[in-house]
């Protein structure tokens, strides 16, 4: 289930750009989809862009009761599944970076959009999570024939691509002082051991690869520097730094100074944690929405 500005199955000559934002994890797309559409007004970019928002949603039953619909995928309550390209609860061959892969093959055909020049992918908070990490993982990036840019807002945390964390204020890093109390800082998602599905079909060096050579932007808010909306506080992730602002800088600082990557950090002025805020500032918009070659 997506919500979109434009059918992704008719022809329309007018759009040269796509926009996909990914929620978080109250896997509300509506309201992510609200917001990307106020960022697209903003831009003045309402004709020319197909606005997307992926749904995941969830029922267990039990604390997650989204509605699904007929045949709708449902995707596990907690945990990092669908950020990661886990698998679905009801389709065990279905996982959620496949699904991702579909949509963006959906948007190249020249049937719907052949004048289509660029695509942004973009996520907030959990959304950021799982863009991060289809940026690494995913095999289309280099076959799709448009170009793919990824912006990473606020995640409370990354996959990182060895052993090695901040230590202090950021500007060093060196083998996690406390792995010995915290043994899982580097099982995927919050580094490459013991990935399965998905992300299990690269190896370690192929990731590396892939997470240096593709474009990125990473938006952390100025304020976004309290344990709230979902922080994720286990061992793993605060080995990655004490708050997502300090997370997000300390991750772009290390992959381009270890693999030469050429990414691109902002620090978004008076933002928290607050897409709206984050996707709708002044100067993020020439991020999501950039000047076509």
């Amino acid at each position: 289930m997506i919500y979109r500005t434009y059918a992704l199955d008719a022809k329309n000559d007018r759009i040269t750009r796509a926009l996909v934002v990914v929620h978080g994890a109250g896997r509300d797309a509506d309201n992510y989809f609200r917001t990307a559409l106020a960022a697209t007004f903003l831009a003045g970019a309402l004709e020319d862009t197909v606005v997307i928002s992926p749904r995941f949603a969830s029922n267990d039953g039990r604390e997650c009761m989204d509605m699904l619909a007929v045949n709708e995928v449902n995707w596990p309550c907690n945990g990092d599944s669908w950020r990661s390209g886990g698998t679905a609860t009801n389709n065990e061959k279905l996982m959620s970076f496949d699904f991702f892969d579909e949509i963006l093959r959906s948007l190249v055909k020249k049937e719907a959009f052949p004048n289509l020049k660029a695509i942004v992918v973009a996520g907030h908070s959990a959304g950021g999570q799982f863009v991060t990490r289809y940026e690494m993982a995913n095999q289309i990036h280099e076959k799709i024939g448009v170009p793919i840019a990824y912006v990473v807002a606020n995640p409370s945390s990354y996959a990182y691509p060895d052993p090695e964390r901040p230590d202090g204020d950021n500007k060093e890093f060196r083998a996690f002082r406390d792995a010995r109390n915290c043994t899982t800082y580097d099982n995927w998602p919050y580094g490459l051991e013991g990935r399965s599905g998905y992300s299990a079909r690269l190896s370690d060096d192929q990731l590396r690869k892939q997470l240096a050579s593709r474009p990125a932007t990473y938006l952390v808010g100025e304020l976004d520097t309290l344990p709230l909306a979902g922080f994720d506080s286990s061992c793993p992730a605060m080995a990655q730094g004490a708050n997502r602002l300090a997370r997000g800088q300390a991750f772009a600082n290390y992959v381009n100074r270890k693999y030469n990557a050429q990414q691109k950090l902002m620090v978004v002025p008076l933002c928290g944690h607050n897409a709206r805020c984050m996707f709708t500032t002044e100067q993020v918009l020439p991020i999501l929405f950039p000047k076509l070659q």
